[in-house]
C-alpha cells in the first residue's frame, strides 16, 4: 500500500508518482538481486538524471528541477523503499552537489554543474577519516599550495560512491587552525595520485559501494578550491544539515516498505483459524509499526518544510535524522518478526530491509552525535 500523500500542487503529485513507477517497475525487481551480488547500479543514476530526479532541489538556472526539498524528500522514500542503496546514492550525490551550488562561482557552477546535476556525472562526500569520522575538525588530510595549485595527501575513509564516482567533493586541512583550517574542494576522480581501495564488505547496502579513498600528492588546480580558504568545515556541516534529512527520508521509505510487506504477509497468514492480522498482539504490533512510520514521515517532512522556508533547521534535521533511522531499525525487525522463520529467510526482503536500516543510525553522523547537536541547540 503506497504513503498517502499531502502533496503542494499537481505537478509535485506528478514527479513523485513518476519516482514511484521507476521505482516499483525498475528499481524493486531487481534489488535483492543487485544487493547478493553487491552490483553498483551506474546505469540506474543516469536514467535517474535523465528523468531530472538528481537536480530536483536545485534551480532551473543551475540545471535542477527547482523542488522544495519536500517534494524532494518525498521522491527520495520511495526510491529508498525500493532499493536502499539507489535511495542513499541518490541522497549523497545532491549532497555533494551542494558546495557548488553554493559556495562556487558563477564560472565554476556554469563549467561543473550542468553535468552534475543531470547525472552525467556522479558524485562522493570525502569527509570523514579513520580518526576524524565524529570529529571532522580533527581531520589530517592537508592541502598545500604549490606550483599555483594544491597537493592533497591523506585518506578519506566510509566514502560512499568511492571508486565508482566521477568526482569527489573533499574536505582537507589548509592550516592548522582547528575549525578554521579546512577548505573544500572539487576533485575529479582522474586526478593523478587519488585512488580508491577496494570496496568495504558491509553486512547491508552491497549495492552502495563504499570505500576508503587515499590522496598520495594528488594535485589539484586552484580553481577546485570551493569558496574561501579557511572555510571548508563550516560548508561540510552545512551540507551534512540537508544530507540528513536525505537519510531521514530513505529509512522513511525502508520502513515503509518494511510495513507493508508485514501487512500483506498478516492479511493472507492464517493461523487458528483467522488472519494473523485479526490477532490482536500482532495488530497492535503493526499498529505500532505504522504510527512509528507516520511520525518518522512527519517530523521529516516538517524539518523540510523549515528549510523551504529559509528558516533555521539544523536542529530539526537531527531530530529527523534520530527518530526516522531508530524507527527504521525498529520497524524492519519488527517486520522480521511478524513474518516469523520467513522473515529470517532470503525468500522474503525483510531481513535485507533490516541489514539495511542498521547502518542509517551511524552515517550522516551517529544518532549518538545526533543527541549531542540536538542538546547544544537546546542548551543555547
Amino acid at each position: 500500500m503506497p504513503a498517502e500523500r499531502r502533496l503542494p500542487d499537481p505537478q509535485a503529485e506528478q514527479i513523485v508518482s513518476l519516482a514511484r513507477d521507476f521505482a516499483t517497475k525498475e528499481l524493486a525487481p531487481r534489488a535483492a538481486k543487485a544487493e547478493a551480488e553487491a552490483e553498483f547500479p551506474r546505469e540506474v543514476f543516469r536514467r535517474l538524471g535523465a528523468l531530472g530526479l538528481l537536480g530536483m532541489p536545485y534551480p532551473e538556472e543551475q540545471g535542477g528541477g527547482g523542488q522544495c526539498y519536500e517534494v524532494y524528500l518525498q521522491v527520495l522514500e520511495e526510491l529508498g523503499g525500493a532499493w536502499a542503496s539507489v535511495g542513499v546514492g541518490v541522497s549523497v550525490h545532491v549532497m555533494s552537489c551542494w558546495p557548488l551550488a553554493t559556495f562556487g562561482t558563477d564560472e565554476q557552477k556554469e563549467r561543473w554543474l550542468p553535468e552534475m546535476l543531470a547525472g552525467d556525472l556522479l558524485g562522493a562526500y570525502c569527509l570523514s577519516e579513520v580518526e576524524a569520522g565524529s570529529d571532522p575538525a580533527a581531520m589530517r588530510t592537508r592541502a598545500r599550495r604549490e606550483n599555483g595549485g594544491f597537493q592533497i595527501s591523506g585518506s578519506k575513509a566510509w566514502v560512499t560512491h568511492g571508486g565508482e564516482a566521477d568526482y569527489y567533493t573533499l574536505f582537507a586541512r589548509t592550516s592548522d587552525e582547528r575549525s578554521r583550517g579546512i577548505s573544500c574542494f572539487l576533485a575529479p576522480a582522474d586526478t593523478d595520485g587519488l585512488v580508491a581501495q577496494g570496496p568495504e564488505a558491509k553486512m547491508g547496502l552491497t549495492g552502495s559501494t563504499t570505500a576508503t579513498v587515499d590522496f598520495d600528492d594528488a594535485r589539484l588546480d586552484a580553481d577546485r578550491l570551493l569558496g574561501e580558504e579557511g572555510q571548508g568545515l563550516s560548508i561540510a556541516l552545512r551540507a551534512l544539515d540537508s544530507g540528513r534529512l536525505g537519510i531521514a527520508a530513505v529509512a522513511v521509505g525502508v520502513a515503509q516498505a518494511a510495513l507493508d510487506h508485514a501487512v500483506e504477509y498478516a492479511r493472507e497468514r492464517e493461523t487458528f483459524g483467522q488472519r494473523i492480522i485479526d490477532h490482536q498482539g500482532l495488530g497492535f504490533l503493526l499498529a505500532d509499526m505504522a504510527a512509528a512510520v507516520e511520525s518518522a514521515r512527519g517530523t521529516t517532512l516538517e524539518a523540510a518544510r523549515r528549510r523551504d522556508a529559509d528558516l533555521p533547521f539544523a536542529r530539526q534535521a537531527s531530530i529527523a535524522k534520530l527518530v526516522a533511522t531508530d524507527a527504521a531499525m525498529r520497524v524492519t525487525t519488527d517486520a522480521v518478526q511478524v513474518l516469523g522463520g520467513f522473515g529470517y529467510t532470503k525468500e522474503y526482503p525483510v531481513e535485507r530491509l533490516m541489514r539495511e536500516a542498521k547502518v542509517m543510525q551511524i552515517f550522516e553522523g551517529t544518532n549518538q552525535i545526533q543527541r549531542m547537536v540536538i542538546a547544544r541547540h537546546l542548551a543555547q
